[in-house]
């Protein structure tokens, strides 16, 4: 299939470096740019929230009216340009001028407003992508607008829409009122549109009028069609696995390079890091204040929630701990794990760091530094630590999960293959055996060494996730007969 340049819209609630709380923003960041280096037009376009503009240089385009909350409300849009890809901001003052991304009770209003802005814009912007890249529940209303309020309009007759679900936990649901709130009819409310369980569902809005599905693993979109991992939603999924596929994320390897990281001690390579590496791990040792010694370090960057599997490796801590190993954790979340995993601390003084809040290079020392890394997850869309891990020589221990799966291929002593260490079941026995299995091949340390040199060299490069894209992309222009 020759591959034609098209315009991308990559609509998304946040980007990195602009705003992060998660994921999402490193693939905002990485496969838009991926995108264009392929030969794509692909423009961004989020939220504009507090302080961006102190941070850069975006410059302000126009402005316009969105009617929401039975008010006129003013969108302002900012545009920003770097190394040949253009973000678009969309502000309101009202809206997003606060201190947190997400989590406020008027969130289907301030998103409503946010996805009705980025369909009106274009045509001021007089821009016409061949697909509308929509992105989790924030931008999926998109889908709606599209279809139902605006199909009439030539400017918006066949554009394409692919819907990605970076985490179907979240799904964008609140009170019919949001309707009212977003001057729409009560008529989509209902069971073959975006009524869920007597509630407005953005999600299934995305999943519903999106020409095409994906989540960021293969395994990922088969889980979430099975009432484990559907979250109220496996039997729309079900309904419409024709549409749904799975493409798996990646990490730019030139960003996360242990050859000239600047947040490691020591910088290596995969051919001289049995040498170099375990000066990382000393110097580590030292920042954090523990003994100075060459033992099975464990590591762990997380958020700390049941889905992260904390539960799990708070179990394996206190079965291991009483021999010489130590656990380096970094991360925030629920009370409840910090709590349980400061205790630890507390008792293991020489063995344990927990470092409560997030930090990009010591997340990136964790990497560079310690032997095993954790990653127990109940479900895993794709997971990128895991990626990190890989390329900075720590090896991952993970559930046959999602990204998870899709990724880290479980050691064959008997014929030296794989990458990491996996388990099957959620449970603290069978993430004991795992752990277990790989201590026992970390004795050995001239197979480790060639365990440690083969996962660093594997990749799971954006680029070929972007190939992916694009294909999926074309299929459905194609299909439609647009050239």
């Amino acid at each position: 299939m020759k591959l034609q340049k098209r315009t991308i819209l990559f609509v998304t609630p946040e980007i990195v470096p602009f705003k992060a709380t998660g994921g999402l923003a490193d693939v905002a960041e990485a496969l838009p740019e991926a995108l264009n280096e392929a030969g794509q037009n692909a423009i961004r376009v989020m939220p504009k929230y507090a302080g961006i503009e102190d941070k850069f240089d975006i410059i302000k385009q126009f402005s316009f009216i969105v009617e929401t909350g039975k008010k006129a409300n003013v969108a302002e849009v900012y545009k920003y340009e770097e190394n040949g890809l253009i973000t678009f901001f969309v502000g309101n003052n009202n809206y997003f001028e606060r201190d947190n991304c997400y989590g406020y009770e008027d969130d289907g209003e301030r998103f409503g407003f946010f996805c009705k802005a980025v369909v009106e814009m274009l045509m001021f912007l007089d821009i016409k992508p061949d697909i509308i890249h929509l992105n989790d529940w924030q931008s999926a209303f998109i889908g709606l607008l599209l279809k139902e309020e605006y199909y009439e309009l030539d400017f918006y007759k066949d554009i394409k829409l692919v819907f990605t679900i970076h985490n179907l936990q979240y799904q964008g649901v609140f009170g019919i009122h949001t309707l009212d709130k977003l001057n729409l009819s009560v008529k989509y409310f209902n069971p073959e549109k975006i009524e869920y369980y007597g509630k407005v569902c953005f999600m299934k809005a995305g999943i519903v009028y999106s020409d095409m599905v994906t989540t960021v693993s293969e395994t990922y979109a088969k889980e979430i069609q099975t009432p484990i991992y559907g979250y109220g939603l496996d039997g729309l999924l079900r309904r419409y696995s024709y549409k749904i596929q799975g493409i798996l994320n990646g990490i730019y390897y030139s960003k996360y390079d242990p050859q000239i990281d600047t947040a490691l001690y020591v910088n290596f390579s995969e051919e001289n890091f049995r040498e170099k590496r375990i000066e990382n791990k000393r110097l580590l040792q030292k920042e954090l204040g523990l003994p100075e010694k060459d033992v099975p370090m464990f590591g762990v960057v997380t958020r700390f929630a049941e889905q992260k599997g904390i539960d799990l490796i708070i179990y394996a801590m206190k079965a291991i701990l009483p021999a010489d190993v130590q656990f380096v954790i970094l991360g925030s979340g629920e009370e409840e794990y910090e709590n349980k995993l400061l205790s630890l601390e507390n008792k293991y003084k020489d063995q344990v760091k927990i470092t409560v809040q997030f930090n990009q290079d010591l997340a990136r020392r964790i990497y560079g530094t310690t032997d095993f890394f954790l990653m127990p997850s109940l479900f895993e869309p794709c997971g990128l630590s895991q990626l990190y891990s890989l390329r900075y020589g720590s090896i991952p221990i993970v559930r046959e999960t999602g990204g998870l799966l899709d990724t880290i291929l479980d050691y064959d002593k008997d014929n030296d293959e794989g990458i990491g260490f996996s388990f099957k079941n959620f449970n603290g026995e069978d993430f004991l055996s795992a752990i277990y299995r790989c201590l026992e091949t970390y004795e050995d340390r001239d197979t480790w060494n060639k365990l440690v040199e083969r996962a660093m060299k594997k990749r799971f490069s954006w680029s070929r996730a972007a190939q992916s894209y694009i294909e999926r992309y074309e299929s459905l222009l194609v299909e439609e007969g647009t050239v």
